[in-house]
């Protein structure tokens, strides 16, 4: 199993719900919790550097955890997946 701590079958029927409903390229909606820093958000956003992604956040109401939503065009299911998977090595993310 990969670093990520969601299996394959994950996002091998990730993988096949996007081919199936979806006309590539288009718009795809990431969403994303991680511990309130803004280290961790920068790091998620570098990911997306140099897209047209558009990234909104939301704190907790404690304060203890950030929302991070991210709009972005993208080119097939494939970089979805890619995308998540390099999301996935920024500690504490939890990917919805």
């Amino acid at each position: 199993m990969s670093q990520d701590s969601k299996p394959e079958a994950f996002y091998k029927r990730l993988k096949e719900q996007l081919e199936g409903d979806t006309n590539w390229p288009a718009p795809y909606l990431f969403k994303f919790i991680v511990p309130a820093s803004n280290e961790k958000i920068a790091e998620i956003e570098a990911i997306y550097d140099g897209t047209d992604a558009l990234t909104t956040t939301r704190d907790s109401s404690k304060g203890t955890y950030t929302s991070v939503s991210i709009k972005v065009t993208m080119d097939s299911p494939d970089a979805v997946i890619e995308k998540y998977l390099q999301v996935s090595k920024v500690k504490g993310v939890i990917s919805l």
